[in-house]
């Protein structure tokens, strides 16, 4: 499993397809990990780019950190990560709070980023979207013990399993992440979607609570297009397939197409 360092911290990275002429970077939600996109949704996005993921900071196989979750560092940890891997300009994926790091990284370096998608991205002071992405995090474990054994033919050991338990129980109750989560409570409304200069895509699930910040964000973003999936908050678990191909049928349509 590659591990690099970037900003001084070991950072667990994949990547598909490092040949390909354009890159897709990926981020996951909080308390999840890069296994999100890696066993099904990937797959698919790599027939077509350089496909990049990594694990935020104290996520899966990533060095563990006490503070900086805010959206300022954990841009600046993606920015430098880009940096590292010698990226100038990528199409920026953010998956649920990932996809708040995908917006903050698109406003911050607007040059930098192609296209944007932004999967069930919750708005930060709706608290009953805060209250999901701890029950996101449940099911996240669950899919992520199902797939493991599915891909790898074989059972997750206690010893991992309890592993991975004591992970999420230490960015729960020993880090800053929930405070640094509420810290981050105006972001949507405040911030200057005009220096946008990417193309943007709206993922959500059409019974998900999310789903009227994806309305929202749509008037907000100039030209942003928002498409509604079958599901709720875990729409990348449940629609894993349909989710890949509508991106990748955004990312390949020709520009014209989205400005018609």
């Amino acid at each position: 499993m590659p591990i690099i360092t970037v900003n001084n911290r070991k950072v667990h990275i994949q990547e598909l397809n490092k040949g390909a002429e354009q890159t897709l970077v990926l981020i996951h939600g909080m308390f999840s990990n890069l296994s999100i996109y890696y066993f099904n949704i990937a797959p698919i996005l790599a027939q077509h780019f350089h496909v990049v993921m990594y694990d935020l900071k104290s996520h899966g196989m990533s060095e563990r950190v006490l503070e900086g979750y805010d959206l300022e560092n954990m841009s600046s940890d993606l920015i430098a990560l880009m940096d590292h891997l010698q990226l100038q300009k990528v199409h920026l994926l953010g998956y649920s709070f990932g996809g708040l790091i995908a917006l903050k990284t698109a406003l911050r370096v607007p040059q930098r980023v192609e296209k944007l998608i932004v999967i069930e991205a919750p708005d930060p002071q709706d608290e009953k979207a805060r209250n999901i992405i701890d029950e996101y995090s449940k099911e996240f474990l669950e899919h992520y013990i199902a797939n493991f054994t599915d891909t790898t033919k074989m059972k997750m050991g206690k010893r991992q399993f309890e592993k991975n338990h004591r992970l999420y129980e230490f960015l729960f109750n020993e880090t800053s992440i929930k405070a640094d989560m509420v810290k981050e409570k105006y972001f949507l409304h405040q911030m200057d979607t005009s220096v946008l200069l990417s193309l943007t895509l709206l993922l959500y699930g059409d019974t998900s609570n999310c789903k009227p910040t994806g309305v929202w964000l749509q008037t907000k973003i100039p030209g942003a297009q928002l498409e509604l999936i079958p599901g709720d908050h875990n729409i990348p678990i449940q629609e894993p397939v349909q989710i890949a191909e509508t991106i990748v049928h955004f990312l390949t349509k020709p520009l014209l197409q989205n400005h018609g």
